[in-house]
């Protein structure tokens, strides 16, 4: 297994790890939260924490899904252009894609910096940097996730495979194999 490979496993688990205790945390602090509401005895801090949760899973999701090459994006357009087209869209996509996080990442510095100074309303010994600290790290490993994973879905591209009927093919592929597992 090469350097990359080891590396983008290695972020994948990480990112993975990372999402599901947010999830799990997320989940919990809702359950709990309706639990004590019921009782007449609700969580000051609950609202908060909790969109803040969410705006954190989003962001660590998203990076997940940059490293896998899940987010959204036009595969089939670009896979059924000729070549030359092809690697200029890809190019230029990664371009505006990596530029649009420097971006977010360069200005999300310092609105840390400006949030350094205010905190939570319902937890005011938790600054605001911490609570927004998501944007300038998540944009960051954005970034990287794009860079880890662009050899592969430069092969891809060169070789015009659609990314999305290539699971397509693969779901279908599997639930066929479940299905005859299921029947014998």
């Amino acid at each position: 297994m090469s350097l990359l490979a080891r590396v983008n496993l290695l972020l994948e688990r990480m990112l993975e790890v990372l999402t599901v205790f947010l999830l799990l945390a997320l989940t919990t602090i809702v359950i709990a939260a309706v639990g004590f509401r019921m009782v007449g005895n609700s969580f000051s801090w609950y609202d908060e924490v909790a969109s803040i949760g969410l705006a954190w899973l989003s962001f660590y999701g998203a990076n997940l899904a940059a490293l896998k090459r899940t987010h959204m994006g036009f595969p089939g357009l670009v896979s059924r252009a000729p070549a030359p087209i092809r690697t200029t869209l890809f190019i230029l996509s990664e371009a505006i894609v990596i530029g649009f996080f420097l971006v977010i990442a360069y200005y999300g510095h310092f609105v840390l910096e400006i949030l350094a100074w205010d905190s939570l309303v319902s937890l005011p010994w938790i600054g605001l940097d911490v609570t927004q600290s998501v944007i300038p790290i998540s944009a960051v490993l954005f970034i990287l996730c794009e860079l880890l994973s662009m050899p592969m879905a430069w092969r891809k591209m060169r070789s015009g495979v659609n990314s999305e009927s290539e699971e397509i093919e693969t779901a279908i592929r599997q639930a066929e194999e479940d299905l005859k597992e299921h029947r014998a």
